[in-house]
């Protein structure tokens, strides 16, 4: 592996100490429920009922070792970029000539939502698709989440994120050029991306757009219909269904005493995303099985990150991005916008802030675009980067 600067890279091997799992088990038998008023289901937020048969298959029936062997089937290394150790998959295409793609995760999720589709992207001939379009695929944890070291001083928001990912890249692992990709909080790393980094990048693809804003001041062009019906729906969700971002935007210490310490209400207020944001149809598991969630909230667990990860909302909301006028993401950008994602706005939305390539409504599929549809999210991404390949 290449290195810069002592920026070693280092193979990595996910193991968690048995007392922490056995810490665990315990805390999940002494869990103290709460109430319910009868008949609600999910009204109120996570469903008692659901709850008590997930948290009595983890602590009897959920197999971490199973998955962490499943997980370090993958290559995982660190490295050091602006004194944090950041952990990564890293796998080498299988093509003529693999593209570098950085991959990146939002939030609730973690590099874990990037394990299905990895394979599709590094080897597409394998998977009904042309080895030329195969790529070299790095899928990191971002600062604060899973296995990558956490912030020590405050700002550590997309904008930050995205000059440790181009550090990565170029530096660490020796790419001049490479792709991006992204949803959610990766999302606006990738967008990021794109805007400060562009001599770097081939392109970035993105499955929604939470940044930055566009600029719609004196000179910009009238909001149309469409926009108006985002801009309102987006106010409507938040008004519904964002109690987790006000508090993880304003008070995230204050939350994080209850989230670390109850691995019971760390599972409430992760599932609930995982229902609402993705297309299930109000049952969770037609999208994601008890193994799956229980992975995802098992490495929050084990790696005591849902502090520091639901900081980064705080962050963000501190550190906005607004366009100035004429200012755009100069890197060709292209759109998978999947039906149940927190927001679908209309193509001229996206027109004011990036060089739109490309723009494709999804017919299935919500928030956790890699995990929920990999193979159409791969089939995307393939799409985009083609023409953008040189030679």
């Amino acid at each position: 592996m290449p290195v810069s600067d002592g920026n070693e890279v280092r193979p990595f091997t996910i193991d968690v100490a048995d007392d922490v799992l056995a810490d665990l088990r315990q805390r999940l038998a002494d869990t103290r429920w709460p109430d319910e008023i009868p008949n609600t289901q999910w009204d109120y937020g996570t469903n008692l009922a659901y709850l008590e048969e997930l948290v009595e298959y983890w602590r009897t029936g959920f197999d971490w070792r199973a998955q962490e062997a499943k997980l370090n089937n993958f290559s995982h290394f660190k490295s050091q970029v602006d004194g944090l150790d950041i952990h990564f998959i890293h796998e080498r295409g299988k093509g003529p000539d693999p593209m570098p793609l950085i991959i990146t995760h939002g939030w609730p999720s973690c590099f874990f939502e990037m394990t299905k589709i990895i394979p599709l992207l590094t080897d597409p001939a394998s998977h009904g698709g042309d080895a030329a379009d195969s790529f070299d695929v790095v899928a990191p944890s971002l600062p604060g989440f899973g296995f990558s070291d956490a912030a020590r001083d405050r700002g550590m928001e997309v904008q930050r994120v995205a000059g440790m990912w181009n550090k990565l890249m170029t530096q660490n692992l020796g790419y001049p050029r490479f792709a991006a990709q992204g949803g959610d909080i990766g999302s606006g790393v990738t967008a990021r991306l794109g805007f400060a980094h562009s001599d770097t990048l081939y392109g970035i693809h993105q499955t929604s757009i939470t940044r930055p804003t566009p600029y719609l001041g004196e000179g910009s062009k009238p909001i149309t219909e469409a926009e108006q019906a985002h801009i309102d729906q987006r106010a409507k969700w938040f008004q519904d269904e964002g109690g987790y971002n006000h508090i993880q935007g304003t008070k995230p210490q204050t939350l994080a005493y209850g989230l670390n310490d109850s691995p019971v209400g760390l599972a409430a207020w992760i599932v609930e995303k995982y229902r609402m944001w993705s297309d299930c149809g109000g049952d969770v598991e037609k999208r994601f099985t008890k193994d799956e969630l229980l992975t995802i909230v098992t490495i929050y667990w084990v790696t005591q990150t849902i502090s520091s990860s639901t900081r980064m909302y705080y962050e963000n909301q501190h550190n906005l991005w607004v366009m100035e006028k004429d200012q755009k993401v100069p890197a060709p950008a292209g759109m998978a916008l999947f039906p149940q994602e927190i927001a679908v706005p209309p193509r001229e939305w996206g027109e004011r802030s990036y060089d739109i390539r490309q723009w494709n409504y999804m017919p299935r599929g919500g928030h956790f675009a890699a995990l929920e549809e990999p193979q159409l999210l791969a089939e995307e991404v393939r799409e985009f980067f083609r023409p953008l390949r040189e030679g």
